[in-house]
């Protein structure tokens, strides 16, 4: 590729669209050092923080999603749509992209939608088994869609599909050897088994309240727990934290070290989330949130729970299901071993290189 690269992401709303964007980008700057890239993303939405930390330009589209309900926000939304479609227009005529990649969010709504248009191409990016309508609307005009799931088909044009899986932190593809040095980090004992609670960067109130409800029990079974609560619940719960056999974080800044010293993991089934736990392979329940759009998070989970490479407890079966699940696969070495090897299994670990591939090879096409 002989002039220089220009490309510009869009993904945003939730750490989900945000962080396989990020990841893309990266990649594509270890493959073209002078490659230009610019984020769009939803005005007031976290990306307008996160993609400036990872050291990217981001512009910011007035633009938001369609609430279930009646509210202000939804009657603004064609005064919205119509602004960022021009906005998008005069972004894309400023920076002549060669190609824009959307990983999912409102913004690469208007912005994929104007470039279709403008004769520009366009990949998604599709992290959920089970697409929002935003990718749904685009993928007529796409030139090809990476996704993470089979029976992609049943949602978007089969010929445009191409199984690549979701890219995720490089440090995780290496989190073998990592053990001892996750001990240290989190100060655990290395005779006991250690769960680990993930709920999500904001935490996750259904879970929390069940490990805290639960506490006795991880005593009694003599586990240590690492919690991670999220921001919006650190100040109600760590007061539990005990150093020892439980510790509460807001949030977790060296995940693979987490992940090394885990032997059970408990989390939500968010897109991103999955596909980490796929290459990480630990014995995984999987609590989904019912209140993210269309389920999503069920229909993550059920797609490895299928497969046999994890269990799956819905919110209403926390109750009794949740200590007889728990006790089953931590005293069981056989139970580990079998959901270890069925996850690893589904793993894509290339997801991010696969994913440029397809990038080069729809420039390459045009020019």
């Amino acid at each position: 590729m002989s002039k220089e690269l220009r490309v510009i992401l869009s993904g945003g709303g939730t750490g989900g669209h945000i962080y396989p964007a990020i990841a893309i980008a990266n990649e594509i700057k270890n493959r073209f050092p002078n490659a230009s890239i610019l984020f769009v993303g939803a005005k007031d939405r976290m990306e307008m923080q996160k993609v400036p930390k990872a050291g990217y330009e981001i512009v910011g589209l007035w633009i938001s999603g369609i609430q279930r309900r009646l509210t202000l926000s939804n009657l603004l939304f064609p005064i919205k749509l119509i602004n960022s479609l021009w906005r998008s227009k005069k972004i894309i005529k400023k920076f002549k992209p060669d190609i824009v990649i959307g990983t999912g969010g409102f913004a690469s709504g208007p912005l994929l939608r104007m470039a279709a248009s403008m004769k520009i191409p366009t990949l998604l990016q599709e992290q959920n088994s089970f697409p929002g309508i935003t990718n749904k609307w685009l993928s007529k005009k796409a030139h090809k869609i990476c996704v993470a799931y089979d029976h992609m088909e049943r949602f978007f044009p089969k010929e445009k599909i191409v199984k690549t899986g979701n890219p995720v932190r490089q440090d995780l593809l290496m989190i073998d050897g990592k053990r001892d040095q996750g001990i240290m980090k989190y100060n655990l004992d290395p005779e006991k088994k250690t769960i680990l609670v993930i709920g999500g960067s904001l935490g996750a109130r259904r879970i929390n309240q069940l490990i805290e409800k639960e506490l006795s029990f991880f005593a009694e079974k003599d586990v240590q727990v690492l919690w991670q609560c999220g921001k919006l619940y650190y100040d109600d719960y760590r007061l539990y934290s005990d150093q020892k056999k439980v510790q509460v974080h807001q949030f977790l800044d060296t995940m693979d070290l987490a992940y090394a010293v885990a032997d059970l993991i408990v989390s939500r089934a968010g897109a991103s989330s999955v596909s980490e736990l796929c290459i990480v392979a630990k014995p995984t329940v999987f609590i989904p949130s019912p209140n993210v759009a269309e389920d999503h998070q069920t229909k993550n989970a059920k797609a490895i729970v299928d497969q046999k490479g994890a269990v799956m407890l819905k919110e209403n079966e926390l109750d009794e299901r949740f200590r007889p699940t728990i006790s089953e696969i931590v005293e069981s070495k056989e139970i580990q071993v079998k959901l270890s090897e069925a996850i690893k299994k589904i793993a894509l670990p290339n997801a991010t290189s696969d994913i440029v591939d397809e990038i080069e090879k729809i420039i390459e096409h045009k020019s």
